[in-house]
């Protein structure tokens, strides 16, 4: 026998058999000089325009149609009174000796265009900037500003100003130190026997200018992810307050159509006794319905017992209807609350679930009140109509001014009141009144055919 082993090669590392024992200096370089690729070299001279400004805050929705269209330009408009501004202060070759009007041209245009680049290619517009600078020093006939001009002082600081608005703060702070490389280098190198050179106020001076861009781009991240998150929080907040009365609703529905369920069942299991001599034919029929009945039962409980939390517990007496209403307003009347019922049309039952659901808004709205409008008085009103039952829950101004800003409609009961009128097609309107109370109105559809008497 011939044994054979195998020997597997190990390919090498990216970057080399060192890399595992780099040091943590040399990642942190090699990390900022890829974060520096990334910023200022690669797309460096992408078409990137600047966008509009929106029209619409507290001073430019003031505005008429027609200014407003134009004050939309309003950033681009200072960019180009900038670099007019440059272009003036880099016209200054024709001061110095054998300078001509080319000279004063190009020092002009050399200010002027980084800053309307910054329009449409900001990260291309700062080199621009930085390769104009020593071609301004060559034709600039006087040799007083080393190695800033005043036209490209003026234009480099613009250009800072307007890349660092549109970027990110990383970008603002390798703008300075290209600058400051380039000041120190150019100083260091062809700066010798020039005493007045500039490039520590200009430094200085955009220092300054990129701090506090920097600083308001910081906050305005913020005030954004705060915003976002508020509003994420409020909508979350708003689906599980819809999600705890749809909870609540479908366990009250469970136990109403569960007991209808059962009363089949038993019904369909005791209808053959009733009759003398039933026909075979009729025995099976009511054994068909006990079983479907039971069968249904089984499977409502399976599916809509779900929802029940785990320390629910069903109610041992049945659901509540518009016959415990006088109950219920005698609690409320015991807490304080005046309220009156009217009622209105023939009275008749309706569908249980038609009278739970009137039920509990009527609890509900009263239930406002008392938390809302503390002394007020409340009237009910109930209207049996053709096709439906009315509802209207109205409460006057509370005696006393209250401090706090009244939050009807903000809470978990207007919510629920809303799901339960949904839930059966019907209509509902809330609002204030004109005496400084609350009103509420629904209506529920009954088909005919559905109702009990």
């Amino acid at each position: 026998m011939t044994e054979t082993t195998q020997t597997q090669t190990m390919s090498p590392p990216p970057g080399g058999a060192g890399a595992k024992s780099r040091s943590p200096e040399y990642r942190l370089a090699a990390d900022a000089l890829r974060g520096l690729r990334q910023d200022m070299f690669h797309d460096a001279f992408a078409y990137r325009p600047l966008p509009r400004m929106r029209t619409d805050g507290p001073i430019t929705r003031r505005l008429s149609p027609g200014l407003r269209r134009y004050a939309a330009w309003t950033p681009h408009a200072t960019v180009a009174a900038m670099g007019l501004l440059a272009m003036a202060a880099g016209d200054t070759a024709a001061g110095g000796p054998g300078s001509g009007p080319f000279a004063s041209l190009l020092c002009g245009l050399l200010a002027l265009l980084p800053v309307l680049a910054t329009l449409v290619r900001p990260i291309g517009a700062f080199w621009f900037s930085i390769a104009a600078v020593p071609v301004v020093s060559v034709f600039d006939g006087r040799w007083g500003d080393w190695p800033w001009a005043p036209g490209s002082f003026v234009a480099h600081v613009t250009v800072l100003t307007v890349v660092a608005l549109r970027s990110r703060p990383r970008v603002a702070a390798w703008m300075w130190l290209l600058t400051a490389a380039y000041s120190l280098t150019v100083e260091t190198v062809f700066g010798a026997g020039y005493y007045s050179a500039n490039s520590f106020p200009l430094l200085f001076v955009s220092a300054l200018i990129l701090l506090i861009v920097t600083v308001r781009n910081i906050r305005r991240t913020a005030e954004r992810e705060v915003t976002a998150h508020q509003t994420e929080t409020a909508q979350e907040r708003s689906r599980r307050t819809l999600l705890e009365e749809r909870t609540t609703i479908a366990r009250e529905l469970h136990d109403v159509v569960a007991h209808h369920m059962s009363v089949v069942a038993i019904q369909a299991e005791a209808a053959p006794y009733r009759v003398e001599n039933p026909p075979p034919e009729l025995e099976q029929a009511f054994v068909t319905i006990r079983e479907n009945a039971v069968a249904a039962l089984t499977e409502l409980r399976r599916v809509l017992g779900v929802v029940r939390a785990e320390d629910y517990e069903a109610p041992d007496a049945p659901q509540p209807t518009l016959a415990d209403l006088d109950g219920l307003l005698a609690n409320v009347r015991d807490a304080g609350l005046t309220v009156e019922k009217t009622v209105t049309g023939a009275v008749r039952e309706l569908p249980q679930g038609v009278e739970l659901s009137a039920y509990r808004i009527v609890q509900e709205a009263l239930s406002n009140t008392l938390r809302h409008a503390p002394g007020a008085s409340a009237r009910v009103e109930i209207g049996y109509v053709l096709g439906g039952l009315g509802l209207r829950v109205v409460n006057g101004p509370a005696p006393v001014t209250r401090l706090e800003k009244s939050t009807h409609g903000a809470g978990h009961g207007i919510t629920g009141m809303r799901e339960r009128v949904t839930m059966l097609d019907g209509e509902m309107t809330t609002g204030p009144t004109d005496d400084g109370g609350y009103e509420v109105t629904v209506f529920l559809p009954v088909p005919s055919g559905e109702e009990s008497g």
